[in-house]
């Protein structure tokens, strides 16, 4: 399994949707910051104006990965679709994408994703919503490196949640989005009260001239590859078995900010990953690497948690303690990859005692990466 991800630059780009009304605007940073500048917002369908941002499929790309930011009123191109949160980008994903774009390139067409945001469940009931497995600037990173040509992100809010499953596709994939192919999930539903199904889309589709394919169920030892079963990895500290269902390992990225320093008085400086994510999938310490400091992946011990030996009600942080390593690496993205769970995080009576389990869990560290390294060598 790969560590980390591509990292892809950001690109002006210039099309003649620019003609159409559509502004095309420039996000000129890596990954981490993804910032937008004002765009002259033209008609959505969901409302709230429609922007485009341009991210390059990999360095130098000449055909960057499009993001619009929601659905317009008239399509300007026709496009082979798929629907869905893609929340991990998961091998049940992968499959899917694979799929879009072979009909794409059949068909002569983009192959385009609707996602929507926030999640549906966050909108509805958001104690109940599950814990993000990426956030959208990742999936985003995610979504291109699997080639995805444009994906359109809708945000979920009452007005479209209140779309019947026919006002949903009459307005939103031929309206706004010209759909030509639509390749879903076996348990897709849609529109108000999840009235839509592979059914109604087929007799849809027949009704307006567009092809439905449902995608068979990605299966990895028996057992259906989903987000649900990625967090229930995560959270029962399974880091293998959540990387085999993402073909890759699990993730965090952020951006490293100035903290307490309790670590460095202790003797175990540590980067602190800024999280902004409201719920995490996982807690504990663990081995991990991180990407985006120096050529090759560094090693490290990570604590993500609530810190509950310095006080109560604390946010949850990720603190990495990289080994063998001391120089500033403030402001700095970083992607750290997730190899092992050592353990639970536990409340320690003094520092002094948190001090020798780190030195302990740093020690576990050194052993699980040595183990790793003598295995890759047979």
């Amino acid at each position: 399994m790969r560590q980390g991800r591509s990292r892809h630059r950001f690109v002006l780009a210039r099309s003649n949707e620019l003609a159409a009304g559509i502004s095309i605007i420039q996000a000129p940073i890596a990954r981490a910051g993804l910032p937008i500048f004002p765009a002259k917002p033209a008609p959505s369908v969901a409302g709230g104006g429609f922007k485009v941002d341009i991210i390059a499929r990999f360095p130098f790309s000449l055909n960057p990965m499009l993001v619009f930011r929601g659905v317009p009123e008239r399509a300007t191109t026709s496009t082979v679709l798929t629907i869905g949160n893609f929340d991990g980008v998961h091998l049940g994903h992968r499959a899917l994408l694979a799929e879009l774009k072979a009909r794409a390139r059949d068909l002569a067409l983009p192959a385009t994703v609707l996602t929507f945001e926030p999640h549906p469940r966050e909108l509805f009931a958001p104690q109940q919503a599950p814990a993000r497995l990426a956030s959208l600037r990742d999936k985003l990173e995610l979504l291109a490196e699997c080639g995805v040509d444009r994906v359109h992100v809708c945000r979920f809010n009452h007005k479209l949640a209140a779309l019947s499953a026919v006002q949903f596709v009459e307005q939103i994939l031929l309206g706004g989005l010209g759909v030509r192919h639509l390749i879903i999930g076996d348990d897709f539903r849609f529109g108000k009260g999840r009235g839509g199904d592979f059914a109604l889309l087929q007799q849809q589709g027949q009704a307006h001239g567009f092809a439905v394919e449902a995608m068979h169920t990605v299966d990895f030892g028996g057992l259906r590859v989903s987000s649900s079963a990625v967090r229930e990895a995560l959270a029962l500290g399974n880091i293998e078995h959540a990387e085999e269902l993402l073909g890759r390992a699990f993730v965090i990225a952020g951006r490293v900010m100035d903290g307490r320093k309790i670590g460095r008085t202790i003797g175990f400086p540590t980067a602190n990953i800024q999280v902004r994510r409201q719920r995490l999938p996982l807690s504990g310490v663990f081995a991990v690497t991180v990407s985006g400091v120096d050529a090759r992946p560094l090693p490290g011990a990570a604590n993500i948690g609530v810190r509950p030996t310095l006080a109560e009600g604390l946010k949850p942080v990720l603190e990495v303690h990289l080994l063998d390593f001391d120089r500033d690496i403030y402001g700095k993205h970083v992607d750290v990859n997730f190899m092992h769970k050592l353990r639970a995080e536990a409340k320690f009576a003094s520092l002094d005692e948190l001090k020798a389990q780190i030195s302990r869990d740093v020690a576990d560290v050194r052993e699980f990466f040595y183990r790793r390294g003598a295995e890759a060598q047979r």
